[in-house]
């Protein structure tokens, strides 16, 4: 079943909305494959690219993904365990210029891509209905967690959309 939107953060709306899915595991096992293929096939000379001065590199974008991703399943649990803790925001540019993603090889990146997207799968396979259903707070808005798989999947789906668009 899709997430019900009333009770997810209107900027995290975007992210969901790009899952065709009306499955969280479906979606899960469609579209992993094909954010891998893609990002299997970008060309070597565009991985240290940004399309604009303070835009963030390929490589910095995965690592973006990556992170963001680490921290969503973090939440997840943590509501799912029925924990009632207020969890705080994270700052994605402060992550991003402490990663150092330029130094790192983009074969590890995508290597670790594919270890994290296993385990967030693994995280979402297990939870049960009741779990699902489960909602917290993370950076002073309410969500649950069905909403968060589905910003899991729809948020390296738009950073794909974007590194088509602006960097090809």
């Amino acid at each position: 079943m899709r997430p019900d939107l009333s009770r997810v953060p209107q900027f995290y709306h975007n992210y969901v909305n790009h899952v065709p899915q009306d499955e969280l595991i479906d979606a899960f096992n469609t579209e992993t494959p094909v954010f891998i293929h893609f990002l299997e096939n970008i060309p070597p000379d565009k991985y240290d690219y940004r399309y604009a001065d303070n835009k963030w590199t390929i490589k910095e974008v995965l690592q973006h993904i990556i992170d963001a991703e680490r921290v969503f399943a973090y939440r997840a649990l943590r509501f799912a365990r029925k924990d009632p803790t207020s969890l705080p925001g994270f700052d994605e540019n402060l992550f991003a210029d402490n990663a150092k993603a330029s130094a790192r090889n983009w074969n590890d990146l995508v290597e670790e891509f594919k270890t994290v997207r296993m385990a967030s799968e693994y995280l979402f396979v297990s939870f049960d209905g009741d779990q699902l259903d489960a909602a917290g707070t993370a950076n002073n808005n309410s969500i649950y967690v069905l909403a968060i798989g589905y910003v899991v999947i729809g948020h390296s789906i738009h950073h794909m959309n974007v590194i088509k668009e602006r960097y090809f």
